[in-house]
């Protein structure tokens, strides 16, 4: 887990610059951005400076089952930034929905044309949509 910790403090503290244009003459200047966590992204810092990680996280042949918790764990955390972040538009919600299979049911009736004389169009989509 503190390999956990120091990928997010790292990441927490290291936001990316996003290059931008500021005012009437389109100054140039470095907008910062908050960096989210991914499990990707601590893959790559686990890779760099401990080992490889993704056998604790896929529990090969069952001989990782002492890390299920801890992996379990490390994945809510991210999801949660992920959401969190989305909700607070930090991140893109979209992309934090579609990352982390969130999606928003919506249900369409298809409404065959109607014409019933004396009523306008207008008046037969105000009692459609109640």
């Amino acid at each position: 887990m503190h390999h956990f910790i120091d990928y997010s403090t790292l990441t927490k503290s290291n936001p990316i610059k996003k290059h931008v244009f500021v005012g009437k003459d389109g100054k140039s200047d470095y907008e910062e951005r908050e960096r989210p966590l991914t499990y990707e992204g601590f893959k790559v810092y686990c890779m760099k400076n401990v080992s490889d990680v993704h056998h604790y996280f896929e529990n090969t042949e069952g001989r990782y089952e002492a890390y299920r918790d801890v992996c379990r764990a490390i994945k809510s955390m991210i999801r949660a930034d992920q959401i969190e972040g989305g909700m607070a538009n930090i991140y893109n919600p979209s992309i934090t929905q579609r990352l982390n299979n969130l999606t928003e049911k919506v249900e369409t009736k298809q409404v065959p044309n109607v014409t019933i004389k004396g009523i306008s169009q207008d008046e037969l989509d105000e009692i459609l949509n109640k």
